[in-house]
């Protein structure tokens, strides 16, 4: 869920960013190494060219890459199936019945018009209900999981170079789906009120995203989710990011040349890992952690 809509699938859009795209980047180097930090989206139209100079070099020199989850094929099948068996709710239950009238209605809207059948969204989760709808509404709008940033940089990273994840994808899937029932239901009504009433978020996004503006990445995806489900962004956001930082002062310690490649949400903010990377001793070069 990730607000599913704005973490997992998210941060996605149905048209391009500005012909001079170059997401923000973060830069620890000292004599044993650089550490670079990169905001990923997960879900891209193709054809976006969002791949800067910076990021290029970086990526030629890397030892190591680091993402969130292992690469799409050690993990797509088997994670889809497990998704779809622990976000299923129990026979007798109904997500529609747990929803406000109002969030009822935005659902069979959304479902008929994404051709996503509303008796297959009434036996989820509300998480995996989030994600399905959010896939679902940025595949209408031309957006791809191949022409997202892991899948192109996955392609196209240098012979060698050692990958290594932060989480296992079922890690991730335990994570979703132990958050607290009333936090994911308060996410689907945000979401589900944000595709019906402004598709557009997505592209201002996007295009937020490519032109490296931080504080409006964290203004529209962030704020939002920490306002309407604190549990979740907590769970989601803080609590890994803290996790990740250890790991990484760890990496910072042991030298080489690092890539991490990670959710634009997790890099914005005073909760974001250049944020507690500095708080950690870390000299990080970037776009500043506050946002006035």
């Amino acid at each position: 869920m990730r607000f599913a809509a704005v973490l997992l699938a998210a941060l996605v859009a149905a048209c391009g960013p500005a012909a001079q795209a170059e997401p923000a980047m973060w830069r620890i180097k000292d004599a044993d190494g650089t550490i670079t930090l990169f905001g990923s989206v997960h879900l891209l139209p193709p054809g976006l060219d969002w791949r800067s100079a910076r990021l290029d070099r970086a990526l030629a020199s890397a030892d190591e890459i680091w993402t969130e989850i292992p690469p799409a094929p050690v993990w797509n099948g088997a994670a889809a199936a497990e998704a779809a068996r622990l976000g299923a709710l129990p026979a007798g239950q109904s997500l529609i019945a747990e929803l406000s009238p109002q969030g009822r209605e935005r659902l069979a809207r959304l479902a008929k018009s994404l051709n996503v059948p509303l008796e297959q969204l009434d036996r989820m989760e509300p998480w995996l209900a989030e994600i399905a709808l959010a896939v679902a509404f940025h595949r209408a709008h031309g957006a791809m999981q191949d022409a997202g940033v892991e899948a192109v940089l996955e392609k196209t990273a240098p012979d060698g170079v050692r990958r290594r994840a932060f989480e296992t994808a079922s890690e991730q899937i335990a994570m979703f789906d132990g958050a607290p029932a009333d936090a994911q239901l308060a996410s689907l009504e945000y979401v589900l009120r944000e595709m019906d009433d402004d598709p557009g978020l997505f592209d201002r996004l996007v295009r937020d995203w490519a032109a490296g503006d931080v504080c409006a990445v964290k203004r529209e995806a962030l704020d939002p989710l920490r306002r309407v489900a604190p549990a979740l962004y907590q769970r989601l956001i803080v609590e890994r990011n803290r996790r990740w930082a250890d790991q990484l002062a760890e990496v910072a310690r042991g030298g080489g040349d690092v890539v991490v490649v990670v959710g634009a949400g997790h890099l914005a903010g005073p909760d974001g890992l250049p944020a507690l990377l500095r708080a950690r001793g870390l000299k990080v070069e970037g776009p500043a952690d506050r946002c006035s």
